[in-house]
């Protein structure tokens, strides 16, 4: 998907109608079900330096065909966590968290594998984060 995104400004060209390309700030990364039948216990994430990550999951391959098809696949809410200068806790909304984690079990019925977009803000990096969810089967 970088690739694509950087030939596309190369080329000076718009991407096709309803293709959504990963940001510099945004990363994929997968999940694999061993087992199909799980209840959601939490979601552990720490930030080393203040930040905010926004977790989306999808339970589609981010590829520029598919996009229109994933677009309508990503899982809503997000998870979002987040760390502000001075604290030394990682703050959610905890509704949301715990909503999310509760999809992607119903997902991991009917799929093996889940794909999340992690968009890093607020001064927030890849290297910065610890993050795992957990999963009772």
């Amino acid at each position: 998907m970088r690739i694509r995104a950087h030939s596309l400004q190369q080329k000076n060209a718009k991407p096709q109608d309803g293709e959504r390309l990963l940001k510099a700030n945004e990363y994929i990364y997968r999940l694999d079900f061993i087992k199909q039948k799980l209840r959601f216990i939490c979601w552990k994430v720490h930030l080393k330096s203040p930040g905010k990550v926004v977790i989306t999951g999808t339970s589609q391959h981010w590829t520029p065909d598919l996009t229109p098809l994933m677009t309508r696949q990503l899982l809503d809410p997000s998870a979002i966590f987040w760390m502000k200068p001075g604290q030394d806790e990682v703050e959610c909304n905890e509704a949301d968290v715990q909503e999310f984690g509760e999809r992607l079990c119903e997902l991991a019925k009917i799929r093996k594998v889940m794909f999340f977009v992690l968009t890093f803000l607020d001064g927030a990096e890849p290297s910065n984060i610890e993050c795992s969810i957990a999963f009772k089967a």
